[in-house]
């Protein structure tokens, strides 16, 4: 009996010796095949072989644009609410941005950095596909939310007279609530049914350590970036090229007219005022995120599955997509006076209460 034993664990561990290169060999193909970077399509290598100064200032950079977008985003957010001059309907999709970008740095921004850092995922696979959904959510947002400014812009300066009746704070909720659904939609939706793969399975479940947004599925790619990126880009484009020429025409005709009817004639300069405002904003997400959506689409077409795209250009890409979120209030504080007056404002208010606070504490004490 202990014979038989003997020879049948001999047995087992001749087979074990066998399989266990094949198994190496799999799973080491699988680790470099796999994707190492932030939300990055399958097929781009990596590596954490930095030096530790490298990865120290890469952190410290990362963190300041993730303190820069929260902080920004919040006094954009309160500046409406605590400015009467700032509750505008253009406003209600200006603080809709700012509150998805806000969240872009409070759900987003600290896992993306942390990635970045150390290229491996360390929080499972359920949180991974909810971080990449978010990601899209949020970009979804951004981009729909520009779109619906750029036709409430074209709407005030094409129409005038009708803005008010045309565009009224109800119209402007309905239509938050549905740029906010449709972003829902087209972002969890697919990533958890798995449409965006090319075999139909749900991304990052066999490799934990990885968090990949899988772009294979050149039909999902097309409809994505084409419909939520391109195509709503291209309309802005052709939209704020008619206000401009319309403007204008309109600022020709002003300059002529008698000083008489003052409040028309202001509130037509600030209607321009504040079309140039969010015209640099949606060029300023043009720049930010035309070089990541374009690898994105090409990225089915022109990589084979085993081949690689270059880990730091994409992580720079998409970096400069995130800054975009930290660009908003900076624009706002430069070009708009009213968002300028308000934050000082709120600025100022937060410096008193925090004297008062210290000084209440010292005469306790």
């Amino acid at each position: 009996m202990s014979r038989h034993m003997s020879d049948l664990t001999i047995d087992i561990q001749a087979n074990y010796t066998l399989i266990s290169p094949n198994v190496a060999a799999v799973s080491s193909s699988d680790n470099h095949s796999a994707v190492d970077g932030v939300n990055s399509p399958s097929g781009i290598s990596s590596g954490n072989s930095r030096p530790i100064i490298i990865i120290a200032l890469i952190g410290v950079i990362l963190v300041a644009i993730t303190i820069a977008t929260i902080l920004g985003n919040v006094l954009v957010c309160l500046a409406a609410v605590v400015n009467r001059k700032l509750r505008t309907v253009t406003n209600f999709f200006v603080v809709s941005l700012a509150v998805s970008d806000m969240l872009v740095g409070l759900l987003v921004l600290p896992f993306s950095a942390i990635y970045e850092i150390q290229r491996s995922w360390p929080f499972g696979v359920v949180l991974c596909n909810i971080w990449i959904s978010m990601d899209v959510l949020l970009c979804t947002v951004s981009i729909l939310n520009l779109f619906a400014i750029s036709l409430d812009r074209y709407i005030a300066i094409t129409r005038p007279m009708r803005y008010p009746s045309i565009m009224t704070t109800t119209k402007a909720s309905v239509a938050l609530v549905v740029i906010w659904s449709v972003s829902f939609l087209v972002s969890f939706l697919p990533i958890h049914m798995g449409w965006n793969t090319l075999d139909g399975n749900i991304e990052n479940i066999n490799d934990p350590t990885n968090c990949n947004f899988d772009v294979s599925n050149g039909t999902y790619v097309l409809i994505d970036g084409l419909g939520t990126f391109f195509l709503p880009l291209i309309i802005m484009l052709c939209t704020y090229f008619r206000i401009f020429r319309i403007a204008r025409e309109q600022a020709k005709r002003i300059s002529n007219l008698p000083k008489i009817d003052g409040s028309n004639t202001s509130r037509a300069v600030d209607e321009h005022k504040a079309t140039k405002t969010l015209a640099v904003v949606m060029g300023a997400f043009t720049v930010c995120w035309m070089p990541y959506f374009t690898l994105f689409v090409m990225r089915p077409f022109i990589f084979s599955p085993g081949e690689d795209v270059n880990y730091d250009l994409y992580s720079v890409f998409l970096w400069m997509g995130y800054a975009n979120s930290t660009l908003n209030p900076i624009v706002y504080t430069v070009l708009n006076q009213e968002f300028r007056n308000a934050f000082r404002d709120l600025l100022c208010h937060c410096v008193r209460t925090k004297r008062s606070q210290i000084k209440r504490c010292a005469n306790e004490c």
